[in-house]
């Protein structure tokens, strides 16, 4: 099993490789490690509450949406409330569906000073397979991660 210093290596060698302007690019199963691992380390679902309550959600996240539901216009009191939950020098671990809105949260809280922000790659439900169904082909419910639904 590989420690956190080394999945953050790995993490911080993803950014690196692909010219991302964040921390680093986490895949679902080092994301849990890291939440089970590290106190500074926080998960953070940028998904609607209408996915966190009807898709599921990873008991231990925080919930800061980075669309509205309903709408789906962007939070525009994003940044000021991710800053309520997560502090400056944590571990801030985003994610949502795919990857694609935590990609681009992971960017507003880097350039809001935060410089440990990670987006989890794949997402909670992974990309859609050759039917057009998600949660076969990755993402952290097809690893095999903890989830819960209501």
């Amino acid at each position: 099993m590989e420690t956190t210093h080394e999945i953050l290596a790995k993490a911080r060698a993803r950014a690196r490789q692909s010219n991302l302007p964040y921390a680093g690019a986490l895949l679902p199963a080092e994301a849990y490690v890291l939440m089970q691992s590290l106190p500074e380390a926080k998960l953070v679902d940028v998904r609607t509450r209408a996915e966190l309550d009807w898709v599921g959600q990873v008991p231990g996240s925080v919930a800061v949406e980075w669309n509205t539901w309903p709408g789906g216009g962007r939070n525009l009191n994003f940044i000021a409330e991710f800053e309520t939950l997560i502090g400056k020098n944590a571990i801030a671990m985003l994610l949502c569906r795919s990857g694609v809105r935590s990609h681009h949260a992971a960017i507003a809280v880097t350039r809001a000073g935060y410089t440990n922000a990670y987006n989890v790659l794949q997402g909670f439900e992974g990309d859609k397979d050759p039917s057009g169904q998600r949660n076969t082909l990755g993402g952290w419910r097809a690893a095999g991660l903890p989830w819960t639904q209501s």
